[in-house]
């Protein structure tokens, strides 16, 4: 039996914002996204190309949906910083 994994994921899309999420399968997850069948802030046109900037994993379900909530309830400011201390660049 495989271990479970949880993600948390950052987009970032054609309309310079960003997006968080939350999978079991980050690169399937992304794959919805890009064909226009993930989540609903993703579907449309304009937010198109996507690309996918970060994901983290994590050992439960709990922290990775946590990570994505503190993410989605940050100003852009924070989010940018967030990722920066990644060492992801925007």
């Amino acid at each position: 039996m495989s271990e479970q994994h949880y993600y948390f994921y950052v987009l970032y899309c054609a309309d310079h914002t960003l997006y968080g999420g939350y999978s079991t399968d980050v690169w399937r997850r992304f794959a919805m996204h890009q064909s226009g069948k993930g989540a609903k802030y993703t579907r449309p046109k304009k937010r198109h190309p996507l690309k996918l900037l970060y994901y983290e994993e994590f050992d439960n379900q709990h922290d990775a949906l946590s990570a994505e909530w503190h993410f989605k309830h940050q100003s852009r400011a924070k989010k940018i910083a967030y990722l920066r201390a990644h060492n992801i660049k925007i």
